[in-house]
């Protein structure tokens, strides 16, 4: 079992990751985040991302799709923003990942794998 402070170190070590953060999409606070600030302002994106979960979960609500989300991919021309939400929680791990660098299947399994580990 990982706290929030060592899960988000562990994401970093994701081949590619730029930066990680664990937000709370209900209240939009974000619990924690790592990475490169300078080059990637890590709160600004999980807020905006707090708004992409909200508006799936409100359609998958309006088309009456049952089930969970487990997670999000949005592929840039130079980036894989991918959203794993937290079973069972108003949870989301946001990582921001280089696409030249990064392996987007392994990333996911890397995430999937963090999410069973994490204790918050």
């Amino acid at each position: 079992m990982s706290n929030v402070k060592d899960s988000l170190r562990e994401a970093m070590t994701i081949e590619g990751a730029i930066a990680v953060a664990l937000v709370d999409y209900e209240s939009g606070m974000t619990l924690g985040s790592d990475g490169d600030v300078r080059s990637f302002n890590i709160d600004v994106a999980a807020a905006g991302n707090t708004q992409v979960v909200r508006s799936k979960l409100d359609v998958m609500r309006q088309l009456g799709i049952g089930g969970t989300i487990e997670d999000i991919l949005i592929t840039l021309e130079d980036q894989y923003h991918l959203i794993r939400m937290l079973g069972g929680t108003t949870l989301f791990l946001y990582i921001a990942i280089n696409r030249g660098r990064g392996n987007l299947g392994m990333a996911r399994h890397r995430l999937k794998t963090i999410e069973t580990n994490l204790v918050v």
